[in-house]
């Protein structure tokens, strides 16, 4: 079966579970138990293969916890980040998990035992919480103990039967693929709840590619708004092939969607020393000042959201906010998250941020901040996206991307809203990955295309007073009828023959009637 077919089926299997075990607990808040069974068996799976570490003659979860000595437990911690005993497996739980009368107490054990494990290591705070939306004692699941147990043994015996590969073949990354088809579409069928933590794939994939365009290595990279960590993956997937050093950092607000994040990082490989994701508000509770500068930031920060702005004096003398002379908008704070942006960044690096088309052309506070990033180089190309690519929302989103070592100080604008970049799917639009390397290959060269795209010089955005709508610059195809105006004149010459010879007719008509 090719990876294409096994990924299909494997989207279909476990769209089928959350289908059938969710009943009546509702569908948004249940993807927390299915994502989490995902989750337990990932990591249970993940730490059996480094603890047999390829011997054939060992199988880890048939063996006794009472062998495992203190040495094993420390060294597989300072390893892996935490430690599974075999009795806790998910495969030992999956055995009896019909039958078992205390199925939800034990489940809530065994995942305070593996998040206590970290305790007092370097991955503690990496560990730390990662089952705490997984509430298996919970009233959502059910009034009774049976009701509880009946629905988590259910969701514990479908995620059971998926055949996810074997980690030697490499097909692990399976279980994140999966992972994020799931939160998708729970994403697709939540309208705004689930589009504003999740950004589509196709989406991503372009985002990554700007952000790490021809560099060939990359510290670190950051998103001030981590979401799932959807963004950060991609980054990773299309950068494998380089190197990048110090791995992925990431800010969230939502405590919810703090855990997706950590847990797709374990999820798709990436170990707890490679990752940094911190709970808290990016924009008044900065994370990872320590570690700035990043040579690649990815970002899709919530749009035009009240922050608390100008009301708080202290926050114009903030480092990130304090060039441009004033603040964003209390109740717009889409440029707060691009200053951010801007002050995290490297000489060498590039920053990709999905915006709001309105923050580019409104006056104000807005047009100041514009002003700084213009007369400070800083914007390298805005590019303006198809309708109807983002769950919940059709609206057609920009991406703004800031560079600080640019060549020279114009600004690129490309229209990639037309029909040749997008292609309509059953919920929504996507791009695909023509169009992604066709929007790429056209933000490299800087090349002008009439109806597409257009490199502007300094003056002529000062000229504009610094708005940054696509529009402005790139010139919108006339889709109007041609209209020969010759054979216009001749059809109209037509009309009036036949108008003159039909009143003819008729006045001989009437005529004739009132001679009678």
């Amino acid at each position: 079966m090719s990876s294409v077919a096994q990924r299909a089926e494997l989207q279909s299997q476990i769209w089928k579970i959350a289908n059938d075990v969710r009943g009546s607990v509702d569908g948004w808040d249940f993807k927390q138990y299915v994502l989490g069974t995902l989750f337990y068996r990932f990591i249970s799976e993940n730490f059996s293969t480094y603890i047999e570490g390829g011997d054939e003659s060992i199988n880890y979860a048939e063996l006794s916890d009472s062998i495992i000595t203190d040495e094993i437990k420390e060294d597989a911690i300072r390893t892996k980040g935490y430690f599974i005993y075999p009795s806790q497996l998910f495969t030992n739980i999956a055995k009896t998990a019909n039958t078992n009368e205390s199925l939800n107490t034990d489940l809530a054990a065994i995942f305070s035992a593996i998040e206590n494990s970290a305790n007092g290591y370097p991955s503690e705070q990496d560990i730390k919480g990662l089952f705490a939306d997984f509430d298996t004692t919970s009233n959502r699941l059910g009034n009774t103990v049976y009701d509880k147990n009946s629905r988590l043994a259910a969701v514990i015996k479908g995620v059971e039967g998926i055949n996810f590969g074997n980690f030697e073949d490499n097909q692990i990354d399976l279980f994140g693929d999966a992972y994020e088809f799931l939160i998708s579409n729970y994403a697709a069928n939540a309208g705004k709840s689930g589009g504003e933590f999740f950004t589509p794939q196709s989406v991503s994939k372009l985002i990554a590619k700007l952000a790490t365009h021809n560099q060939t290595t990359i510290n670190k990279i950051y998103d001030p708004a981590a979401g799932s960590g959807s963004l950060l993956l991609q980054a990773k997937k299309q950068f494998d092939e380089h190197i990048i050093e110090d791995g992925f950092y990431g800010q969230e607000i939502n405590h919810t969607t703090y855990n997706l994040a950590r847990m797709n990082m374990f999820l798709h490989n990436v170990n707890y020393d490679k990752f940094q994701i911190a709970l808290g508000n990016t924009l008044i509770d900065p994370h990872f000042g320590d570690d700035k500068p990043f040579d690649a930031i990815v970002s899709n920060p919530p749009y035009s959201i009240k922050w608390i702005g100008k009301e708080d004096p202290t926050l114009i003398n903030d480092e990130r906010f304090a060039p441009a002379g004033v603040l964003a908008p209390n109740s717009k704070a889409d440029f707060a998250f691009i200053m951010h942006t801007l002050n995290y960044l490297s000489s060498k690096g590039r920053a990709a941020i999905v915006c709001f088309p309105g923050i580019f052309y409104r006056g104000g506070a807005e047009q100041k901040i514009r002003k700084y990033l213009v007369d400070n180089n800083y914007v390298e190309t805005v590019i303006s996206l198809a309708p109807n690519l983002f769950f919940g929302t059709s609206i057609s989103v920009d991406i703004l991307v800031l560079s600080k070592h640019k060549a020279d100080t114009n600004t690129q604008f490309i229209d990639a809203s037309g029909e040749e970049f997008y292609q309509k799917a059953t919920n929504n639009n996507i791009l695909t990955d023509t169009q992604i390397e066709e929007i790429i290959r056209i933000f490299d060269t800087k090349e002008n295309i009439d109806h597409i795209a257009k490199t502007v010089e300094f003056e002529q955005i000062v000229k504009e007073n610094y708005n940054l709508s696509v529009s402005t610059y790139v010139e919108a195809k006339d889709t109007r009828e041609v209209i020969d105006i010759n054979i216009l004149n001749d059809d109209i010459k037509k009309i009036v023959t036949n108008i003159d010879r039909l009143r003819g007719e008729i006045d001989t008509i009437i005529a004739e009637i009132e001679g009678r």
